[in-house]
């Protein structure tokens, strides 16, 4: 099981033997999803959220075992938003926001779920509020309910009220883990012109960062891991910092600012990019051994240049 404290990360999250149990305040859908968003404006929610999942996740089970059992954040969600849940390998028939019929596994990847769980937040319009990409512990999911729900999504990103927050959820000081798998500046990541030998994996982090500090103790410690970085172009950046940066598509900002443009709010996150400077996936959420282990063999295999979807690698059907 996952072993997880109340607000940190991940530290096994090897695949779960039992089934999930969805909570029974999870709505009973036909999965027609224009309906469902209706349904619950007529009942003066603020908006409807999806959830993909699959059997074996642990990062699922954290979500229902550890977020929505605690009963302030059951009762938000329940009094704010309906939820229907998606199986992310399922054939069964379903239609989307704009009634075109499909699978929920074709509706899952053309939403681009690499990760479960996935949470589609929808606005009253139909828009897409907000996604969050696999599990974040019980503080930030609480302030993702409310950013959705106090309709921050029509004046700011998640980032800026996450920033805004209070008490701060961004710390800038001190300073941040040091290992050798990391080039040293300058930060000149451009492959837009000339193609790199290696693919890319930047580890956006910050100082005090609990969640940062597991990553180095825990999957960054493990000879697995440090050996499949090994055949990656890695740099560590400050999601806070003014940094000089020439990203990967060859613009010159700063750290900070690229953070920004990309819209991250979660550390360690780690974006990763192919040789010719074109982001192949992302890991902006809560990461354990597996995890990293399983999406490192993914991009190291070439499986994404042969257009194999994450998921099916993982699945083992890779071949």
């Amino acid at each position: 099981m996952l072993e997880q404290s109340v607000d940190g990360p991940a530290l096994n999250d090897a695949p779960v033997r039992d089934p999930i149990r969805y909570p029974a305040w999870f709505k009973l859908s036909f999965l027609h999803l224009q309906e469902d968003l209706e349904e619950a404006v007529r009942f003066r929610k603020r908006g409807l959220i999806v959830y993909f999942g699959q059997r074996d996740c642990a990062y699922c089970y954290a979500l229902i075992e550890k977020n929505f059992a605690l009963a302030d954040i059951a009762q938000y969600t329940r009094r704010y938003f309906d939820v229907v849940a998606i199986d992310i390998h399922s054939e069964e028939k379903m239609s989307d926001m704009g009634g075109e019929e499909l699978s929920e596994r074709e509706f899952a990847t053309l939403q681009g779920v690499d990760f479960t769980p996935t949470l589609l937040f929808y606005a009253p319009d139909g828009s897409v509020a907000l996604t969050l990409r696999g599990y974040y512990p019980p503080y930030k999911f609480r302030a993702a309910l409310e950013y959705v729900a106090d309709a921050h999504y029509k004046t700011e990103s998640f980032r800026d009220y996450l920033e805004r927050a209070d008490p701060p959820l961004a710390f800038e000081e001190g300073g941040m883990n040091e290992s050798d798998l990391f080039s040293p500046p300058p930060y000149a990541l451009d492959r837009s012109r000339f193609a790199a030998k290696q693919p890319l994996a930047v580890f956006f982090e910050q100082g005090e960062c609990h969640a940062c500090d597991i990553l180095h103790t825990t999957p960054l410690a493990n000879a697995e891991i440090v050996k499949l970085l090994r055949g990656f172009e890695s740099v560590q950046l400050n999601i806070w910092a003014d940094t000089p940066v020439l990203t990967p598509s060859g613009v010159a900002t700063t750290s900070r600012e690229w953070a920004r443009q990309l819209g991250l709010f979660y550390t360690p996150s780690i974006l990763f990019f192919d040789e010719h400077g074109k982001e192949i996936m992302r890991v902006d959420s809560v990461v354990g051994f597996t995890r990293l282990q399983k999406v490192l063999d993914y991009i190291a295999s070439g499986a994404y240049k042969r257009g194999i979807p994450y998921q099916r690698y993982r699945r083992g059907s890779a071949e």
